[in-house]
This record gives structure tokens, sequence and C-alpha cells, in this order.
């Protein structure tokens, strides 16, 4: 069946969204881990404002460089906050201020632009609009998420979904359960369309449910959405598990993780001011629709820093 243009009629959607969460679960053990291609040097990130946070890029950034530093991976966050793939908004998002920013708007200019070789995609978040799920709204997630995976194919760079973070459940149940469906549909992919598809979210929400059995009062993110740098790792841990890193599998923080490389934490500070320096000049030279946004530096004086700052990180590799 083809979700993005078969029409479900109501008196169904009860089944199909069993079916689609049946499968899901029962998939996601089976899933084999995917690696990035050895010709696969610009890795290009897009999302909404976790993504724009940044903290999981910065982790796997950091990772890529301590593990293979003669790979020399050079991965760009373009993650624009409240951004959809679906296109839609709410009546009265932001107070009114503006509409929810379309990644339809900006795609064709991000992949001219930046000429990634792999692009890592995280939507779903924002997609459902914040409202119990509706069929025609889950028609537009599926048929945005289509129409990315193909337009970057057709760019001739590659593609791993990402899965949309938990929606903490106790700020609203329906809103929770959305996202379990749109995370259960795009693993769906990985065995109907053979797309390369990492599940964060399920892994996710067991940890939530799994720490909050020792203590009640745990939580990611206190508005339910922003997951703080534990979250956040969690994202980056499982996106690395997915592309066959297996040495992060016990860790359980990023300063976990950099303890077992030799100046790991000082390299991963370099990496983090380089991240901030180049999202905002990026966002800002490929232009976007959201108001509000850090204009950062010019792109060549952004470019100027962020290669002294990977001179830095390569010397310190070296001693």
């Amino acid at each position: 069946m083809n979700l993005m243009k078969t029409y479900i009629p109501n008196n169904m959607k009860t089944f199909l969204l069993v079916i689609i969460s049946f499968l899901g679960l029962q998939n996601q053990s089976f899933a084999q881990p995917y690696s990035i291609p050895a010709n696969s040097k610009k890795i290009v990130v897009l999302g909404n404002s976790i993504t724009y946070a940044g903290y999981y890029v910065s982790c796997i950034d950091a990772y890529l460089r301590l593990q293979y530093p003669e790979r020399h991976f050079e991965i760009i966050n373009v993650g624009l906050p409240s951004e959809t793939v679906s296109g839609l908004s709410e009546p009265n998002h932001a107070d009114g201020k503006f509409p929810r920013p379309d990644l339809h708007e900006r795609l064709d200019r991000v992949l001219k632009k930046l000429k990634p070789d792999l692009v890592l995609a995280c939507y779903g978040m924002n997609d459902g609009i914040y409202l119990p799920f509706d069929n025609e709204r889950f028609q537009k997630f599926c048929e945005g998420i289509n129409w990315l995976h193909e337009e970057v194919i057709k760019s001739g760079a590659s593609i791993i979904h990402i899965t949309p973070p938990i929606y903490d459940e106790r700020k609203g149940s329906a809103y929770a359960n959305v996202l379990d469906v749109y995370s259960d549909w795009l693993i769906s992919r990985r065995y109907t369309s053979d797309w390369s598809v990492i599940d964060v979210h399920w892994p996710m929400k067991k940890y939530l449910e799994d720490q909050r059995l020792k203590d009640s009062t745990f939580e990611f993110a206190a508005d339910g959405i922003h997951p703080d740098n534990l979250g956040h790792f969690i994202i980056a841990k499982n996106i690395l598990l997915g592309l066959g890193e297996t040495k992060v599998a016990n860790a359980v923080d990023m300063k976990d993780v950099l303890s077992r490389y030799k100046n790991g934490e000082s390299i991963f500070q370099l990496v983090e001011k380089e991240q901030a320096i180049k999202k905002d000049s990026y966002l800002s030279s490929i232009g976007h629709k959201r108001p509000g946004m850090n204009v950062g530096f010019p792109l060549s004086e952004a470019e100027r820093q962020c290669t002294d700052i990977k001179n830095q990180i390569q010397m310190i590799i070296k001693r």
C-alpha cells in the first residue's frame, strides 16, 4: 500500500495504526546497521529546533573525528527551529507572529549550495502540529518525507532518515502517540522501500520509561519537546549505533565516550565551537523564512574561523 497516495477511511484508521505500530515494533530488532559510504565526506543534517540546538550533532561530529581522523568528515548542521516537512502550521503559531517554516521553501538551496554527499534528516516532532492524530495530517507528513527523499536522491546524495525524538506523554499522551505512529511509518520504509532509517524514537522512549522506574520525576525535557544534553546524547548514541559504531554501546553519556580518547574533552569543546559558528552562518547564507534567528558571521569569515579550529583539532589529535 502506498501511504502517500492512498486515502484511508476513518473506519480503517484504528486498524492501520495497529498494523503500522505492530510491524514497526516487530521489525526494529532486525534492523541492520548502515555505514557512511567511503566517498562521503560532507554530511548535512536537516531538522527542526532539536537539530538546531546541536548537541547531538556535535556528539556525532566529535566521535567521528576522534575515531576516524583520517577521513576528514565535514558535518554541517542546518536544522531550523519550528520547521516541518509536512508544510503544516497551527493557526496561531508563535502567537500569530509567523507560520512554521516549511522545508519545501529552502531544500533546493540547501542541496545546491552545500552539495552534500550524505544527508541525515530528522523530522516529525512539529509535523503533527501538536494535535491528536488526524489522517490528513499524517498524509501530509508521509508526502513530505517522500518528497524529501526523492529530492535528495535526485541531487546525487544519499539520505538516512532519523525517526523523531519522543514527545513526553506526561505533557500529552495523544501527541506522544502521534509520534509513535510517525516513527513506525518511517521504520516501515526500511522494508517497503529499502530506505536507510535509524530509529532514535523507541530507544529514547524505553530509556525514559526505565529511568522513571527508578525516579518518577525523571524527564528529558521540561516542555516535553526539547531534550537536555542527556536526551541529545541518547539520540547521538543511537544514530552512531545505527551506523555500526558499537564502541558507544555501553556509554552512559558523552563524557564517557570522550574519556576513551586522548584529549577527547578538549576536542569536543572545539567541535562545539565550530558547530555553533557554522550553523548560523550557513543558515543565513542559504536563506530561510524563520524570523528571530541569529545571523552569524559572513560565510567567508565563518569558514576562516572554522578552518583555524579544524587545524587546532588536527594538532591535538596528532599529539
